[in-house]
């Protein structure tokens, strides 16, 4: 039996995880990252890591019988996560924080914190798998792909991967809520984390224009015509494909096109306009044992569809070349690329387009 660091978040994802551990036998270290705090009236939906989820996480460890240690980074996932999303969002992207999360600041920190304590390995309780084959960890999708989270960790390295474990990623959600009862685990019945730890409102706008007001972009609703039907308040309140809550009406479904965040215009069109048949990919990583050109089933958002892509390398960087059009593929968001089951990698999107320059077949490889 080993001794294992599992992260905490109060939720019942990880008390279900560390009690499978301590039923296996093995020495469980609980820890709890604080990473943001929440105005008094903030609701507690859909938060995670603030001090109410240290307090429920020490609960479950005292339950399960092990000790439980709380280490406040804080600062880090402002720099690492906060700043670089308000930044995305003020610049007309629409970014991805869990990726950068999960890469930056929650497993870094938590495999350091796992040497001071002496724990071989770290546990979480996200729905993913890692199985290892001839010597190599490889990351696969969840079990339940209603619940699979490893759109988020595509980005883990091998020698990262070979100190992580996931006990409920051969589980469906069910599965464990079930288990959590029946265990009689504190917080068997809270509920789920809905929306970004750090804008628990899901207000994204809100949020953005609270931290940086003197960065805010107004700007005009323009229809695909070059009309102006409106003004809106900032370009933080759009993303691309966004059909709801535009603040204007144009007599039929509309969608965001573009956004410029130099002016502040707000482009809306039709579904059509925002097909695209390529993306540049920034931030890349693929396993060590894949090599380019490769055939993939590619996800473009969290919970997308599957489709099929060829990731290629060419003068300009690497692309994923779409087999059929897909509608949108947001700039800021991230491909991760499936094999099968098996996570192969993944980019996050800087540039898209139809079949024309950059991406032309007579372009050289």
């Amino acid at each position: 039996m080993a001794r294992l660091l599992v992260a905490m978040s109060g939720g019942v994802d990880s008390s279900v995880a560390a009690a499978r551990l301590v039923k296996e036998g093995h020495e469980v270290v609980g820890v709890t990252l604080h990473l943001w705090d929440y105005p008094d009236e903030a609701s507690p939906k859909g938060r995670c890591c603030a001090p109410e989820d240290i307090h429920d996480a020490a609960r479950v460890a005292a339950h399960l019988g092990f000790s439980h240690y709380a280490f406040d980074r804080r600062e880090v996932f402002m720099e690492r996560v906060v700043r670089p999303f308000i930044n995305a969002y003020l610049s007309a992207t629409t970014p991805s924080p869990c990726v950068h999360c999960n890469r930056l600041v929650k497993f870094a920190e938590l495999l350091r914190i796992a040497e001071r304590l002496g724990c071989s390995a770290v546990a979480t309780g996200h729905y993913a798998r890692i199985e290892t084959v001839d010597g190599l960890p490889q990351l696969y999708r969840g079990v339940d792909q209603t619940k699979d989270q490893s759109y988020f960790l595509f980005a883990l390295e091998p020698q990262q991967l070979s100190r992580l474990m996931f006990p409920l990623g051969g589980s469906t959600k069910a599965q464990v809520r079930a288990e959590a009862i029946g265990l009689g685990l504190p917080g068997a019945t809270k509920g789920e984390s809905q929306e970004l730890c750090f804008v628990p409102t899901g207000e994204y706008d809100q949020f953005i224009e609270a931290q940086a007001p003197t960065r805010i972009r107004p700007g005009s609703i323009i229809d695909r015509d070059g009309r102006i039907l409106g003004a809106h308040r900032g370009v933080q309140q759009f993303t691309l494909g966004q059909r709801k809550s535009l603040g204007v009406a144009t007599g039929q479904r509309s969608y965001v096109t573009a956004i410029d965040s130099t002016t502040g215009d707000v482009h809306l069109g039709e579904k059509s306009d925002l097909t695209r048949d390529w993306a540049r990919l920034d931030e890349v990583c693929i396993a060590p044992d894949v090599f380019l050109p490769i055939e993939v089933s590619c996800m473009v958002r969290y919970r997308g569809e599957l489709h099929h892509a060829s990731v290629k390398r060419r003068n300009s960087g690497i692309y994923a070349d779409f087999a059929a059009s897909v509608a949108p593929v947001v700039p800021g968001q991230f491909a991760v690329f499936f094999r099968d089951n098996r996570v192969i990698g993944g980019g996050k999107i800087a540039e898209t387009g139809k079949h024309a320059s950059p991406l032309n077949p007579m372009e050289s490889p």
